[in-house]
Formats: structure tokens, sequence, C-alpha cells
């Protein structure tokens, strides 16, 4: 998919709106460039309207535009249909957890109850005594998308997007059975600012440049680039898409480069070159 336009989600009182970001022109409202748009951005990619808006926001009166960094942003979308996680993902990650990187993808699932948005609290759950963050790079699958071949994948992206993917590592140390819960509790998956497309992300280079930042409290712990996946964005797209169908807004977090302990009154944040920084105050548990 070939686009300029940022995706994101601003926040106006208790509201979050569909927006876009033009590389020249700002932010503007989807409401405001098509009216009677009242979808997020999932509706965007499900409609497959991301070619009209680049055309209206061309075109569309300069009053219809603001200064992005003015704007407040939530999650870019709260009700993903599908969120798949990739566990063990870099080599080195995997060294440090003393395990192998498994021969085939180490998938999981979310669901849209751990989502939450950039500023938002982690809530660290009652039930666990060791949390992790963990800066993953997500891909946001941008049309339907089943049995594709490793060369086309990157074809069905809308874009890249940083994330926040939290762990109940005690839970899961326990027994790997685990996962599900352990990978589930409310605020365990923070994704934004802005949806950002691929080809600006890479620039003059490729995905496997993109570097990613755990980084909690400023100091960054833990840090590497896309090519030291053993499996790369475009094998986990087009490996999943054999497993079922993949549809627009479906996100992909392809691994962390390392997962830190936080608790209360900790800043995590994920960096992503090209991308942006997502962040995240840590809380107790309501």
């Amino acid at each position: 998919m070939h686009h300029t336009l940022h995706l994101c989600s601003v926040r106006e009182g208790a509201d979050e709106l569909a927006a876009v970001v033009h590389p020249r022109r700002g932010l503007a409202l989807v409401r405001d460039l098509i009216p009677g748009f009242t979808g997020d951005v999932r509706d965007i990619l499900a409609e497959d309207l991301l070619e009209k808006l680049e055309s209206l926001a061309e075109t569309t009166d300069d009053g219809a535009f603001r200064d992005p960094d003015s704007a407040t942003y939530g999650a870019p979308y709260r009700h993903p249909r599908m969120i798949w996680g990739i566990g063990l993902n870099y080599v080195e990650h995997a060294s440090d957890l003393s395990e192998g990187v498994p021969e085939e993808p180490a998938s999981f699932i979310k669901a849209d109850h751990t989502v939450i948005g950039p500023g938002e609290d982690i809530p660290l759950p009652a039930q666990s005594e060791r949390t992790t963050t963990e800066a993953e790079v997500a891909v946001v699958i941008g049309r339907y998308c089943r049995n594709v071949e490793v060369a086309d994948a990157l074809d069905y992206v809308a874009g890249v997007v940083p994330v926040l993917d939290q762990t109940a590592e005690d839970i899961l140390q326990r027994n790997p059975r685990f996962l599900t819960r352990a990978k589930n509790f409310p605020g365990f998956f923070s994704f934004g600012p802005r949806i950002v497309p691929l080809a600006e992300a890479v620039g003059d280079g490729t995905l496997a440049d993109v570097q990613v930042s755990t980084v909690v409290n400023g100091e960054v712990r833990r840090t590497n680039t896309v090519s030291h996946m053993r499996y790369s964005p475009e094998y986990l797209i087009s490996f999943h898409s054999k497993v079922m169908p993949l549809y627009p807004g479906d996100i992909i977090s392809t691994g962390t480069p390392g997962a830190i302990h936080v608790q209360p009154g900790d800043t995590a944040e994920c960096r992503v070159s090209g991308v942006g920084t997502l962040s995240n105050p840590v809380s107790s548990a309501n």
C-alpha cells in the first residue's frame, strides 16, 4: 500500500476522533475531510478510504488543518479485530531468557480490552509481582490478506506503529500455558500515537534497518534493529495469513528487543526510528 498520510486518533473532550496527518499541511479530522464520517481509523481501512483521503487532504481548504504537535493523541483505534503478538523473536532477547528461538513463530493473541493509547496508565495487576514492558514495532494490515507469500507481504501493510506490550512475567514463568492470562490484563497493549506509512518509516533503507528501543524513565534499556529478528515482519504476515485471514486493522506486534521490569511511578517508552515515540506512565492496579 502506497500513501503519505499518518493515521491517528485525537482527543477532544471525552471523544476520540479519527484524524490524518499530511506531511506538509498538518493534521485534519477525517470528519472535516469526509462530512458525515463518524468511524475510527479501523473503519478508514475497512472501507478502503485511504486513497480518497489522500486526494481530499491535498485539496481541502487550509482551515481544516492544524499543527500536529498541538493535538493530544489517543490509541489509533480501540477495538482491533485481531492483535497478534510474537514471542522470542529477537535472538538476543531469547538468549536473555535462556531460551532458544522457536523453529516457527511463537505467536499469541491479545484481546481489545488490553488496548490503551499514549499517556494512559499501564495498571500493574494485583495478581503479578513482576510485570514487564516490552517495546515493539507493529505492522497494521491495510487490506484483506490470505495465503500471501513473503515477497508480497508488505504490500498489505497500511503502516507501522510503536507498541508497548506488557507481560505478567511471574505468572508466565509458573507455567508457559499461562501465556494468555499473562498477556491479557487491562492496559497490557499500548499503541500509537500514529500509524506511519511504511515508505516514510524506512526512508532510503528497508524495514530491517528500523531500530526499536525499550526505554524506562528516560534510560534506553534495550535496543536492536529489525534485521536481528529471527522472523521478519514480512515473514510473520505471510505465516499468519496462511493460518487465517488477516483483515484491515489487524495488528501484528513483531517482538521486543528486551523486556524490562516496571513498577508504579515508572514511565515506559517505545522508541521506533522513523516512526515515533510512545510513552505511558505505570501505576498500581485500580
